[in-house]
């Protein structure tokens, strides 16, 4: 409990802190050859960047979760985009296991590691959120078992924050 409540007031401070470190803007091939500028995904709602690789398998665990995440969250503007970090030679592999599990999210591919150079993610999985301002409010290295209650309830703060950040930018129209 003593554990739950210094994670608590960790994002708590993390939230109260006046500026969060901002999402470079960059552009990715996704898994079905379309390319997307990041920006994009941003501006349309909050956004849950995870660097995975299918070899990784406390990332194949997270994933499920974040399909999950995406599937119930979707409607409300949040996404999901997922980095893949295989090789170019694995792609069929990559691409089959997104088949086969039926997730739903954005599978982008970053096989020389350029993008999450970028973002400094060295542990796979890493796990970003960013608001709707492009900024990069909670970021995670690694899954256990109880990380999808965190990411939960960081999801459902920004999703809160996002909802004021509409009705602010609408009523100044």
């Amino acid at each position: 409990m003593k554990k739950l409540s210094v994670l608590i007031f960790g994002l708590t401070l993390a939230w109260a802190g006046e500026s969060h470190p901002k999402l470079p803007d960059f552009t990715i091939q996704l898994v079905d050859g379309k390319t997307v500028a990041v920006r994009e995904l941003w501006q349309e709602g909050p956004l849950l960047i995870d660097f995975w690789a299918t070899w990784c398998v406390p990332c194949k665990k997270e994933m499920r979760y974040l399909n999950t995440f995406h599937d119930q969250y979707s409607s409300q503007g949040f996404r999901v985009l997922t980095v893949n970090q295989d090789t170019p030679r694995s792609l069929g592999k990559v691409r089959s296991y997104i088949h086969s599990n039926r997730y739903h999210f954005l599978v982008g591919l970053d096989p020389n590691k350029q993008i999450s150079q970028l973002l400094n993610a060295v542990v796979l999985p890493t796990t970003l959120i960013v608001n709707q301002d492009g900024e990069i409010i909670w970021q995670h290295q690694g899954f256990l078992p109880g990380d999808e209650q965190e990411i939960e309830r960081v999801i459902q703060t920004v999703l809160k924050e996002s909802q004021t950040h509409d009705e602010d930018t609408t009523s100044n129209k």
